[in-house]
């Protein structure tokens, strides 16, 4: 197999373009050349230097590379374009000229991360969701014409592709060669499913993973009280892979097995994060993924 180790700014806490609670950039990528990372993702917009030459030359002189980024709205809402597009237009042209390959798609979520407050329906009707397909494929279209991107479709906990039987159902009325999957154990763990029988059964599918695991005791909490989802990040029910619930060995095997040719990228939500958190994460993370022989 031939895994590509990276991480992102999320596993530096970084949820936003600007944050006094989020490690500054510069510090970010220094951390992460500190911790062996040779791929990151860009993060959210405006967080790391929007300047491409500027962006570009910080990356050169550490070594690093862009394995991609993401663009996250709600796509069942034709109201929700004209903002999806502008993401998709900026991260295609910056990952473009960075040379990345994959946009990572995400539907936004129907609750309020922080309050945990309903904003949209939980559940789409057939029209909303033959319209979140359709803004799939226009997305993958665009990316692919004009950018030479993959997209990746990421399933998120709180949006309208989380459950197992939602992506079965994503996967079935997706063209397996415009739309491919941004696997992420610990969103799959997160609402019960298993991310080693799921990769050996759609490993064709998935190009890009998204590593981390869930603290099982804290998810259970969670759910019985009905805690919003940054406040569950924030109680760190993410958790490191050696840590949590999720067997990376038993999901070792399965790369093995399929001979994985992709990217892995180690995505510890943890926002808010203190400035000295993540670097020692970070460090004992891809530690144990090379102790285990992923990557």
């Amino acid at each position: 197999m031939n895994v590509k180790i990276g991480s992102a700014p999320d596993n530096w806490g970084v949820w936003f373009a600007d944050d006094p609670k989020q490690t500054p950039w510069h510090r970010f990528l220094d951390e992460m050349v500190e911790a062996e990372y040779e791929w990151t993702e860009l993060g959210p917009y405006g967080y790391l230097p929007t300047d491409l030459p500027t962006l570009r030359s910080e990356l050169d002189k550490r070594d690093m590379k862009v394995s991609g980024t993401f663009a996250m709205d709600h796509l069942e809402d034709p109201e929700s374009w004209p903002t999806l597009e502008r993401q998709l237009l900026g991260a295609g042209e910056s990952l473009a000229f960075l040379g990345a390959v994959y946009l990572v798609l995400i539907d936004d979520t129907y609750t309020n991360p922080f309050t945990g407050d309903l904003q949209r329906p939980k559940s789409l009707d057939e029209s909303s969701w033959k319209r979140l397909i359709d803004t799939t494929h226009k997305v993958a279209d665009i990316a692919r014409d004009q950018f030479a991107l993959q997209v990746v479709f990421h399933p998120h906990a709180d949006t309208h592709v989380e459950y197992e039987d939602q992506i079965e159902m994503f996967l079935e009325q997706t063209d397996p060669d415009r739309v491919k999957i941004c696997f992420d154990t610990g969103h799959h763990a997160y609402r019960h499913g298993d991310p080693v029988d799921f990769m050996r059964r759609h490993h064709n599918r998935v190009p890009y993973l998204h590593l981390k695991s869930i603290d099982e005791n804290i998810r259970q909490k969670v759910e019985a009280e009905d805690i919003p989802f940054a406040t569950a990040v924030s109680m760190d029910m993410f958790c490191e892979p050696a840590a949590g619930a999720v067997d990376f060995l038993a999901f070792r095997d399965v790369l093995r097995e399929v001979d994985y040719d992709g990217f892995a990228i180690v995505e510890q939500d943890m926002y808010p994060a203190p400035f000295d958190k993540p670097l020692p994460i970070a460090k004992r993370t891809r530690a144990y993924l090379r102790e285990i022989g992923i990557g």
